[in-house]
């Protein structure tokens, strides 16, 4: 195979400043097909070379790969069914009637709830007006439960597909209840370790503060020089939100290496074959296939799957694929009918969010890629 123009597009990205840097990982199972680095980790405060093994924060990657994950555990385990109301375990949810919500509308983005909300100003306000550390910490996380339990539904649930972060952040809430362990350490006992992921981390500020610099930062690509927190981001979490919660979150916050996820997407492929006992094969299958209760609806449980129209995956990928995207400028699709992925972790919103040109290069390069692969 003949990957001389990805890598040539791949350049070209980077002189068009679509971001700074990118590393993608093209992967057949545990086979390696074609790996690539290009630009550089960062611009600001001085520049650095990006290489094969810098860390990026994933953003809404976090959602399959740490919480999606985590709650299939849980299934296999019997300790959640699908189709339980998440009041089971958090009774004060089911405030202005959403008491039907089950965890299979959380997962499939269909519970109600909303896309999103700046929780992180209203905690930003209360430690300014307090005077006291809020900001990133354990009471912070708690009001920010407190507040997606008691928020009104924008629909019934089940009627309406919205991508909402609050969702996920409920669900790792739930995961904390049902181990008796934080979200951080269930995730890096439960599937990192077994998985082998040794670059795949959360990063928990409410145990860093006082340090000056942050554990393995020089391998960490930076994100954003943000206007509120007055710095550049680097091993500390971009997403406001699960910042203001100290840093871990089910919605982002998970930090990682392409080598990693290409590990994982291995081992999650075996158990989609039945051949690695991690996770069962209907486990697995139930959570990859595209919930269809929905009009219109293009999600999986945890993942999403391509759209008939102008989806990031492009126009290549096969109908039986799942993948998710991260605002940070992270993707990753997986093609189960032809058992292959493609990973892309770039830092896009390095040193602003302002670019938006990686909407366009997502579908071209994907294109380019599995083109390259299989004509």
């Amino acid at each position: 195979m003949e990957f001389g123009p990805v890598e040539d597009a791949f350049k070209e990205a980077v002189d068009n400043r679509v971001f700074p840097g990118a590393v993608v990982l093209v992967g057949r199972g545990e086979e390696i097909l074609f790996e690539g680095v290009y630009g550089l980790r960062s611009l600001l405060p001085e520049k650095s070379p990006l290489t094969q093994d810098t860390i990026f924060d994933l953003a809404s990657l976090t959602k399959p790969i740490a919480t999606t994950t985590a709650i299939m555990l849980l299934v296999k385990e019997g300790k959640i069914r699908l189709d339980d109301q998440v009041t089971r375990f958090i009774p004060n949810f089911g405030v202005f009637g959403k008491s039907h919500a089950t965890f299979r509308h959380v997962l499939a983005h269909c519970s109600g709830l909303a896309a999103w909300k700046p929780f992180y100003e209203e905690v930003a306000k209360s430690e300014k007006i307090g005077g006291l550390k809020f900001v990133a910490s354990k009471a912070a996380q708690s009001f920010v439960l407190e507040r997606i339990h008691r928020e009104r539904p924008i629909a019934a649930p089940g009627r309406k597909v919205v991508y909402s972060d609050l969702g996920f952040m409920l669900l790792s809430e739930i995961i904390e209840q049902i181990s008796g362990r934080t979200f951080d350490r269930f995730c890096q006992e439960r599937v990192f370790q077994p998985l082998g992921l040794n670059s795949t981390f959360f990063v928990d500020l409410t145990q860093l503060w006082g340090r000056r610099t942050r554990p393995g930062q020089e391998r960490v690509a930076p994100t954003e020089n943000c206007p509120w927190r007055k710095k550049i981001l680097c091993g500390e979490v971009h997403d406001e939100n699960a910042y203001a919660m100290g840093g871990v979150a089910g919605h982002a916050g998970l930090f990682s290496t392409a080598r990693d996820i290409h590990t994982y997407m291995d081992r999650l492929g075996k158990c989609y074959e039945g051949k690695d006992p991690f996770l069962p094969q209907p486990v697995v299958r139930e959570f990859l296939t595209r919930n269809r209760s929905v009009e219109g609806a293009t999600f999986a449980l945890g993942w999403d799957t391509p759209s008939s129209k102008d989806s990031s995956s492009g126009d290549q990928f096969s109908p039986a694929s799942v993948g998710h995207l991260g605002f940070t400028g992270v993707s990753l699709w997986w093609d189960l009918e032809r058992n292959c992925h493609v990973i892309l972790l770039t830092n896009r919103i390095h040193p602003n969010r302002n670019s938006n040109k990686i909407r366009e290069f997502r579908p071209f390069i994907h294109n380019l890629i599995l083109k390259t692969l299989f004509s």
